[in-house]
């Protein structure tokens, strides 16, 4: 008869009894992201922290937190969106003692991803840093010499037999350790936390409850799962993720990312797809005069096979839309760990436990690598179209995604060149690399398109495709001047002229290059005219895949990203309160907002300066 593990309902029993099992040394490995057992993490950290003759050392990834609003008015905005969504999710304590910089000398933390850019200004955080591709990460947990590994699971029910756990969104690691812990070259406890609302999910994810040695399972470790909720697609967003949709061949494979552009690809598939016509359309009018690129818009027939790092929820809607089908022994989505709004678990949750079999999640280095069933995953991955996401890029094509100049981690490389390297691995696939061509500065546009820049999460000779709103900048092969040129080609054109002047100065390029007319018109107000058609036939919703933000908070958002941007200009300022002030009588709309931030009647001047400033910026 199979062992099974020792249960527990309380956590600081638990912790007791990891520390009477593997001593005062502890090297705790805890999964990126969602699969944090927070409990039992909190327990071990509370130990150390009373207890000085404790050495805890904490390796682990992507550690979700709450948002932190910056101003008076974020916080009137998300406060409310956090005890709605959030609730009573327990907040990691090594986090919070990073943060306020009373961490315990005798307790460490090293991660390989943060959540974006919520640790540049943290010290202690950045020093511990371990820069690593994803597929790397598990060796590094081995040579840190773990000794235990906590993950959130999920309990199978209504079987019978032997029982069974679900690492369910974070199968990405572990099964690796798994395989080391077998062969003898790593020992380490395995404890699973029993999470509720986490879908029992098949592929390597699913383990004989034996493989654990401690289960912390009971009403009072039970908590909402960290759910970030969708961010509204931008017109800019709208216009890379057509570009991209009209990238991917069908029957082939499809590797997208989290986030509003990954978004506006899979709208952009599902238009494809779905209402081809007013798809082809689109791209026409969205090209202009510019030269054509290699056009895959036709709907889907044979259909795409996910093989995705990260299974984001618009998988499920692909899925759904009949797009993502085409199956590799039974399976349309190959995936390592997932992450997502409230409806994504419940959708989970809710499938049919035939539906949900056919996604399978299996750890990084089958998604993310090459290496290990080479052959299969050869035949697998036809055609395949891996889509990242990146902060910069510079004009000879290389890459900035995780870091900036000075050194400072923003996020992390993740899996994006175990992808770029796998595009030029496999005979028929490419990596596409996506970037808004603009982002704000201090109150002013800055180009994503630099000459040159301190720092490069993928080199030169690694650059592909890459595309902003303006187009597709097919890079891999090419010359040094013809990636410039292609890359002007897809830059704003406020910034065009100063690129290409850099250019010359290098002499990169000839002297007498000119950038074509039909590429001089790179500018948001020729995309928002272009893209407003298919706005207004509701083709490019805000939130195409829905949000957990109400009708007001999605009004506030605009409003609020207004006002953030006028916020480095007094005479703009200045322009929004007098709007404000002078405003007539309110809509219903307007109303709501206005109680919704707590300014309907108010009573400071401080508060009445606010409300007019919201007036102001809710009006387009």
């Amino acid at each position: 008869m199979a062992k099974r593990p020792q249960h527990f309902s309380d956590a600081d029993a638990l912790a007791e009894a990891i520390i009477a099992e593997v001593g005062k040394h502890i090297v705790l490995g805890l999964p990126l992201g969602l699969g944090k057992a927070n409990h039992i993490a909190n327990a071990l950290f509370a130990r150390a922290a009373a207890d000085s003759s404790i050495s805890l050392k904490i390796f682990t990834a992507l550690t979700l937190e709450l948002p932190r609003p910056a101003t008076d008015l974020q916080r009137r905005f998300i406060a409310p969106v956090i005890d709605r969504l959030f609730g009573a999710y327990p907040l990691l304590a090594y986090a919070e003692a990073l943060r306020d910089g009373r961490m315990p000398p005798n307790i460490e933390v090293s991660e390989f991803y943060f959540l974006a850019g919520r640790w540049l200004g943290v010290a202690e955080a950045q020093q511990n840093y371990i820069s690593a591709n994803y597929t790397h990460a598990y060796r590094y947990v081995l040579e840190q010499g773990v000794n235990v590994v906590a993950q959130l699971v999920a309990k199978q029910s209504g079987k019978s037999g032997d029982p069974r756990l679900s690492l369910s969104c974070n199968a990405d690691i572990t099964p690796d350790l798994l395989a080391a812990r077998r062969s003898g070259s790593a020992d380490f406890l395995l404890v699973g936390q029993v999470n509720d609302e986490l879908p029992f999910m098949d592929g390597d994810a699913s383990l004989p409850a034996s493989q654990f040695s401690h289960l912390l399972d009971g009403p009072d470790c039970q908590f909402p799962l960290h759910a970030p909720p969708k961010l509204p697609v931008t017109m800019a967003d709208y216009a890379a993720g057509l570009h991209i949709a009209q990238l991917v061949p069908d029957g082939g494979t499809l590797q997208i990312g989290i986030g509003s552009i990954g978004d506006a690809v899979a709208q952009g598939l599902i238009l494809r797809d779905k209402k081809n016509k007013a798809f082809r359309q689109t791209i026409r009018q969205l090209s202009g005069e510019a030269d054509p690129q290699p056009c895959e818009d036709a709907p889907f027939e044979t259909g795409l096979y996910g093989c995705s790092e990260m299974f984001v929820d618009t998988f499920l809607n692909l899925i759904e839309a009949g797009i993502v089908m085409r199956e590799v022994d039974g399976i349309v989505l190959h995936s390592a760990f997932f992450l997502g709004p409230k409806n994504f678990y419940r959708a989970l949750r809710e499938m049919p436990e035939a539906r949900r079999a056919r996604i399978s999640m299996r750890p990084v280095s089958f998604v993310n690598a090459l290496y290990g069933e080479e052959k299969e995953k050869r035949r697998a991955r036809v055609k395949a179209r891996f889509v990242n996401n990146a902060m910069m890029a510079t004009l000879l094509g290389a890459v900035i995604s995780d870091g900036l100049g000075d050194g400072r981690v923003v996020s992390g490389v993740g899996g994006q060149h175990d992808f770029v390297t796998q595009a030029f691995a496999l005979d028929d696939a490419r990596s596409i690399i996506a970037l808004n061509a603009t982002r704000q500065h201090n109150g002013k546009d800055v180009s994503n398109i630099c000459w040159a820049y301190d720092h490069q999460t993928i080199p030169r000779h690694l650059r592909d495709i890459i595309v902003t709103e303006y187009g597709i900048a097919d890079l891999r092969g090419k010359t040094d001047s013809a990636v410039i040129e292609a890359m002007l080609g897809i830059a704003d054109s406020r910034f065009q002229d100063e690129l290409l002047a850099r250019a010359k100065n290098a002499g990169k390029i000839a002297k007498d290059f000119e950038i074509p007319a039909s590429y001089r018109d790179n500018t948001p107000e020729r995309i928002r005219r272009d893209l407003s058609p298919a706005r207004e036939q509701g083709l490019l919703p805000v939130y195409p895949f829905g949000t957990d933000f109400t009708e007001t908070e999605q009004q506030l958002i605009s409003a609020l990203s207004r006002l953030k941007s006028a916020a480095y200009s007094k005479w703009q300022l200045a322009r929004l309160a007098a709007r404000g002030f002078g405003a007539k009588e309110k809509t219903l709309g307007e109303a709501d907002c206005l109680e919704r931030m707590g300014l309907a009647n108010p009573e400071t001047i401080k508060d009445r300066l606010y409300r007019a400033l919201l007036r102001g910026a809710l009006t387009p």
